[in-house]
């Protein structure tokens, strides 16, 4: 852990260095103890890499900094091969090599849905988020709500989750040192006692207008879907919904008055066919495929999958462990080759049992 935290500390690292560093040699330690003969072990090893591993007296010196700030005010580092690190952001190819996160939320919640939009938000924004959130909790209540603490929808989505007793964590654009915009800090205090804060920079970084697009990726990447309230023609909310949906993930949005400025960005998005539409929790649940209170209660009364062959069985199984896996991933732990799991995979669609995903992602519907 302490490695590689000095290692996105390193002079003239960008993060997708440091990411296929961490990855090729598995891990921070690995990674200072290859310092000096990096360009045999690391393929395509520019000259200015090998000279900048070299030297990692400040960048050590920068993490024990932020580690004993960490230890200080109760801030796990959550590294990627960490158990406890998103594994749905894990599978994206620019996740962050480590996460600061302060709060009880489990991260690998089974439901994780991010809700975004404008921070110039209408009363009709905040009330979409009411009603939706309420509903969902009915259908629902067992999700975590995702967002980035900013003005209007942001603050909005999380409020509301708090108020409906959902977990709801805050992807943040700074260290933990601070809280911007500063008058949101008592809901801060409240979603790390009910939830968290997240964030892959560490202390005394200011929230810079890059950051802010930076950390939409993780919003959508710890997310089985995307939810986009209100939007104008351009925002960060776009940028987010465009990184979920080339995630994979589910992107919905609510439609809006025609002509409306804070409407036009998700008018948009459903008319260009990147967003499916919704009105309701029912809208969202159905379309997602997630199962309901009532279903699971149902289920619950009757066998499971009596009809199902012993490989069948096998994929629920994996399945049931991990829901929305991608096929690739399904077939290692599954231990099923590709073309035997596709058309087991076919099987158990048309005995309603699973249902695909964009991106080639599975989900259990039962």
């Amino acid at each position: 852990m302490f490695y590689s935290v000095a290692l996105t500390r390193m002079t003239g690292f960008n993060a997708q260095t440091a990411l296929r560093l961490y990855r090729e040699l598995g891990g921070g330690r690995a990674v200072y103890e290859h310092r000096q003969d990096i360009g045999d072990v690391v393929s395509d090893c520019s000259p200015r890499l090998v000279e900048s591993m070299r030297n990692w007296d400040d960048a050590l010196k920068r993490a024990a900094a932020e580690m004993a700030f960490a230890e200080r005010h109760g801030i796990r580092v959550l590294t990627l091969n960490d158990a406890d690190y998103p594994a749905r952001l894990r599978e994206c190819d620019d996740a962050p090599v480590l996460l600061y996160y302060k709060g009880n939320a489990d991260l690998n919640q089974q439901r994780v849905v991010d809700i975004v939009g404008t921070r110039h938000c209408t009363v009709y924004g905040q009330d979409l988020i009411k009603r939706f959130m309420g509903r969902l909790r009915e259908l629902c209540p067992d999700v975590l709500i995702v967002s980035g603490l900013a003005y209007g929808i942001d603050v909005c989505a999380h409020r509301e989750a708090l108020a409906n007793g959902y977990a709801t964590v805050g992807v943040l654009a700074h260290g933990l040192d601070q809280i911007y915009p500063a008058r949101h800090r008592q809901t801060a205090v409240e979603m790390v006692a009910h939830g968290g804060l997240l964030t892959e920079y560490m202390s005394q970084t200011e929230p810079l207008a890059n950051n802010f697009r930076q950390r939409n990726r993780i919003v959508a990447g710890i997310s089985d879907a995307t939810i986009v309230v209100e939007s104008a023609y351009k925002g960060g909310a776009l940028i987010t919904a465009r990184i979920a949906q080339e995630y994979g993930r589910d992107v919905l949005a609510f439609p809006g008055p025609v002509g409306a400025q804070y409407s036009e960005g998700c008018n948009n998005l459903i008319r260009d066919n990147k967003a499916a539409l919704i009105t309701s929790a029912d809208d969202f649940v159905a379309t997602v495929g997630w199962p309901t209170a009532a279903r699971k209660a149902a289920a619950v009364e009757r066998d499971l999958f009596p009809d199902l062959s012993a490989e069948e069985q096998l994929v629920v199984g994996v399945l049931r462990q991990t829901n929305d896996l991608q096929q690739n991933v399904l077939s290692v732990k599954a231990n099923l080759p590709i073309g035997q799991l596709t058309a087991l995979l076919f099987e158990l669609e048309m005995k309603g049992v699973v249902k695909p995903l964009a991106g080639g992602t599975y989900h259990l519907v039962w």
